[in-house]
């Protein structure tokens, strides 16, 4: 699932994105904690829930790996249980980036190198 993006966890967890992002967290907490089922396709409980990696991302939203441990967690949760997929879904399309295109520009006085671009690998060196 593209949308589940440690990233994006850990700047909703750190208040990104004000008054939106922080409904949108509200709603991921919400989600996560909702009662586990079981029904004819599948045994859920199982599943991690994901509520002690959102407790530590909470806790500490600079965390790249508590954000990375939510994400996965989320991912497997969505895999296994369709209808969490579609709620984490309808929850995070607001709030996830589109980096599908990239718009550069830039403007006034500029001196020096500049690199525009999108999908860098590797490294950029200057000679």
């Amino acid at each position: 699932m593209d949308l589940v993006s440690a990233t994006v966890l850990a700047a909703l967890a750190s208040g990104a994105g004000g008054e939106m992002g922080r409904q949108a967290w509200a709603a991921l907490t919400s989600l996560v904690r909702s009662r586990r089922r079981s029904t004819d396709s599948g045994d859920f409980s199982a599943l991690p829930t994901g509520e002690q990696e959102l407790d530590e991302l909470e806790v500490a939203p600079a965390d790249s790996e508590a954000a990375a441990r939510l994400a996965a967690v989320l991912r497997r949760r969505a895999e296994a249980d369709d209808e969490f997929a579609a709620d984490l879904t309808k929850l995070l399309a607001p709030v996830t980036p589109d980096f599908s295109q990239v718009n550069n520009s830039i403007s006034g006085t500029v001196s020096g190198t500049a690199i525009q671009g999108r999908d860098f690998h590797g490294p950029i060196t200057f000679t």
